[in-house]
């Protein structure tokens, strides 16, 4: 089972900083955001993340390339803690491969179809941290008590964000757990079925891959997830695991990148 992590994107919100520095690459607390991210998926059943990247981010393959020199170095001069941690990051199962156009996140996905190998696997968003590292475990044990569903996870945010997201409609199962019928992208308040919208995390039945090769460039010329997954739903059962806002961070913007560097700093003193 494998991870998906789309990295692509040209992180225009944090310009002109992501001129030179990859958004993923940026540091939350006491590493870059990507490694949170991955290690994420390593800590579920996925035995690889595969990242999609650009051929333009060449910094985020170097971060997870293994450095023996580095190693020698560190550990000649008594700093074995950071040649331990140089080691580590250098040894995870780490694939990479590549969107060279900005086509959507669904296109994003779709490029990772090889790796996933006909399997369920995890989409992880890479501006939503989850440092527990529970959320993946919690979405699996949902999918196994339902036959093995597609599971999306949800948060529930204030109504005057709800236009900002995508929402869910459906009906609550049982306590944190809703079955999906429908997917609204953005909706006014007035027109939202709900307040929980879609946070970042997947677990996705291969039938998803197979959809994602059908949808047609929407808004934008882009592909979207949320077009596959409509097309799921008319065939799959889905599922919603509704997270709390204390298990997880979004870092898609500058102030809540810094809102979550706070958060973790003050976790860890």
């Amino acid at each position: 089972m494998k991870a998906v992590i789309p990295a692509a994107g040209l992180g225009t919100r944090f310009l002109p900083a992501t001129k030179a520095v990859p958004k993923e690459m940026l540091l939350v607390y006491d590493r870059p955001a990507i490694q949170y991210v991955v290690e994420e998926g390593l800590a579920s059943d996925a035995d690889e993340v595969v990242i999609v990247n650009s051929h333009g981010k060449k910094a985020i393959e170097d971060h997870f390339a293994s450095d023996a020199d580095l190693e020698a170095l560190l550990r000649e001069r008594g700093k074995h803690a950071y040649a331990d941690s140089v080691e580590s990051v250098g040894a995870m199962p780490v694939k990479f491969v590549y969107q060279d156009e900005a086509l959507g996140l669904g296109h994003a996905v779709l490029c990772a179809a090889e790796e996933t190998a006909d399997e369920p696997f995890y989409v992880l968003l890479g501006d939503v941290l989850v440092p527990g590292n529970d959320m993946l475990p919690a979405m699996q044990k949902v999918s196994d008590e339902h036959g093995g569903a597609s599971v999306i996870a949800v948060m529930p945010v204030p109504d005057e964000e709800v236009s900002r997201f995508g929402v869910i409609a459906g009906v609550e199962v049982e306590p944190g757990v809703w079955k999906v019928d429908s997917l609204v992208e953005k909706p006014p308040l007035e027109e939202a079925p709900t307040n929980l919208a879609v946070f970042g995390r997947y677990l996705l039945t291969p039938r998803t891959m197979e959809l994602l090769r059908d949808v047609k460039p929407g808004v934008g010329g882009e592909i979207q997830l949320t077009d596959a997954l409509d097309a799921l739903l008319r065939e799959e059962e889905m599922y919603a695991l509704v997270v709390s806002p204390e298990d997880g961070f979004d870092t898609g913007t500058p102030e809540s990148w810094l809102a979550t560097n706070i958060a973790l700093a003050k976790r860890a003193s």
